[in-house]
């Protein structure tokens, strides 16, 4: 399946988000991919060591939640958990993470040693359980997506869930009534929106978790996130990002002039003459620089990004140079590729007008409320709280991507108004300030917290580890960037792959080891 967006990436660890779906099962094209969590196959399982027993992963329990934690007599909702207990000894640790913007029932496998959170769970003889996030899967609050039904969708909504869940539940163990922040050590862990999440919940509720694990997480919200793809430009291959950039700037100078002719070409060349604005066309071309974000230590070439850069460099088996062939040949080898193989991988049987225009506000893309739109939930957030627009850059940087889509021209900020037009009657200003002043953003200070990050995350630059911020890591709050992709350190085959991720997560497996040594209950002397 598809999951490329209307107007962003996203977020999660790996791309993969549960978008809108379209009647042919594929998410709309031409939204900015979001964040969310590396995906683990059940086949992995397998590898599991030293489990004390036959172990069920994928044993659904439910939770009852507040609906509001503003207004408790709102009631409650059911919301989804999974829950392993395999290493527990007691006095271990209890970690609770969420997958963020998705539906939760296929990350079970993220509760084994194959993730960085079992490895800790089997080190410290710990239980590990995920969470599913409000709005996401089956833990809704109300039986729809409504504007009205998200009003209860918020960033303190969610950080609450955790601090409630995590005192209230009784766990599916032994003593698991017994197990709250004050009798157990708790780790809060994610990757990502989830991972920001981590910090932002260990900011507002001091204390309350002993400890977290924050991989890749974006702990700054930012309005026009131009810089998603800045990593994505420095290490791509050089050939291939000065192309892409020739190429970007052509179709800029033609978009943005007065000959039809030479547009009409352009729209001809990639395939989308039935696009009827020029911004859909040009903001269309990022989906290649998307598949960036799918990419991890253990990718292969065949891997959608590097497929999409041999189109562009190789000629008659002959790799270019570090200058790319330039324009002329990087023009029509990428309207080749995108025209003849790539639509049809991200479309399917849409219309080029349905998959990737965003001015039809009768799409269903924009119309679906229900239950299970994961990206509906997202843009929500979104729009109201964290922004990471991913338009253009400033004017006189280095680009891969058209200024059509920036900020300035309200790319995204005006679908906003066609997927929620009973909440905003104008393009809306996203909450940022109000998020980094409330969670504290770059300035996060808590007490064992780790963070782990890499150079080639196209989120970096929301992370502790953005270019140019040189924050230092201490003993309590340590970062440790490894050579990888966006939640490279989650996976522990990325590691196997890479020696700078497996140097991550030997971090925080010591770090963990540390701080849990000096934990005592609250009622301790």
């Amino acid at each position: 399946m598809r999951w490329i967006l209307h107007a962003l990436a996203p977020l999660s660890c790996l791309l993969g988000l549960a978008s809108a779906i379209l009647k042919d099962g594929r998410p709309h094209a031409n939204m900015m991919p979001m964040p969310i969590f590396p995906t683990i196959e059940a086949p992995y399982l397998a590898s599991t060591a030293t489990a004390k027993a036959t172990v069920t992963y994928d044993t659904v329990y439910y939770f009852d939640q507040l609906i509001d934690h503003n207004n408790a007599s709102l009631g409650t909702f059911q919301q989804r958990y999974w829950h392993t207990s395999e290493y527990y000894e007691s006095g271990g640790p209890i970690i609770l993470l969420t997958p963020g913007e998705n539906n939760a029932e296929t990350y079970y496998p993220f509760l084994t040693n194959i993730s960085i959170f079992g490895q800790i769970a089997q080190q410290q003889h710990g239980a590990v359980v995920i969470l599913e996030h409000r709005f996401y899967g089956a833990s809704n609050p109300y039986p729809d997506l409504s504007s009205e039904s998200l009003k209860v969708l918020s960033i303190p909504q969610a950080i609450n869930d955790f601090v409630y869940f995590a005192k209230n539940v009784k766990l599916p163990m032994t003593n698991g009534d017994q197990l709250g922040p004050d009798k157990a050590p708790w780790i809060l862990a994610g990757g990502s929106y989830s991972g920001a999440l981590v910090s932002w919940t260990m900011v507002n509720n001091p204390g309350l978790f002993y400890a977290g694990y924050a991989s890749s997480a974006v702990v700054e919200a930012i309005t026009d996130f131009w810089q998603y793809y800045e990593p994505i430009r420095q290490y791509m291959p050089a050939n291939c990002s000065a192309d892409v950039a020739a190429v970007i700037a052509y179709v800029d100078e033609v978009f943005t002039g007065s000959n039809t002719t030479a547009i009409d070409s352009i729209k001809e060349t990639f395939g989308m003459s039935d696009l009827t604005h020029l911004d859909d066309a040009a903001g269309a071309l990022r989906n290649n620089l998307w598949d960036w974000q799918s990419l991890q230590p253990t990718s292969g070439p065949n891997a959608q990004f590097y497929k999409f850069c041999d189109a562009l460099e190789v000629k008659d088996g002959i790799s270019a140079p570090a200058e790319g062939w330039g324009l002329e040949h990087a023009l029509a080898s990428w309207g080749a590729y995108f025209k003849g193989e790539y639509l049809a991988f991200l479309c399917g049987d849409q219309s080029v007008l349905v998959c990737l225009g965003t001015y039809d506000a009768t799409l269903d893309y924009y119309t679906n409320i229900e239950v299970g739109n994961s990206y509906r939930s997202w843009m929500w957030t979104v729009c109201n709280e964290v922004g990471w627009y991913q338009g253009g850059p400033p004017e006189g940087h280095p680009s891969i991507v058209s200024k059509l889509v920036d900020t300035d021209t309200l790319y995204t900020q005006r679908q906003c108004v066609l997927m929620f037009p009973d909440a905003f009657s104008e393009p809306p200003e996203p909450s940022v300030a109000t998020t980094n002043s409330r969670y504290t953003g770059w300035g996060v200070q808590a007490d064992r917290l780790f963070f782990a990050n890499a150079n080639r995350d196209p989120w970096r630059d929301a992370t502790m580890s953005a270019d140019g911020l040189g924050i230092l890591g201490t003993l309590l709050q340590p970062i440790f960037v490894g050579d990888g992709f966006h939640c490279s350190d989650l996976k522990v085959a990325n590691a196997e792959a890479d020696i700078s991720v497996a140097g991550v997560q030997t971090q925080a497996l010591l770090s963990m080891s540390s701080w849990l040594g000096d934990w005592k209950p609250s009622n301790s002397t």
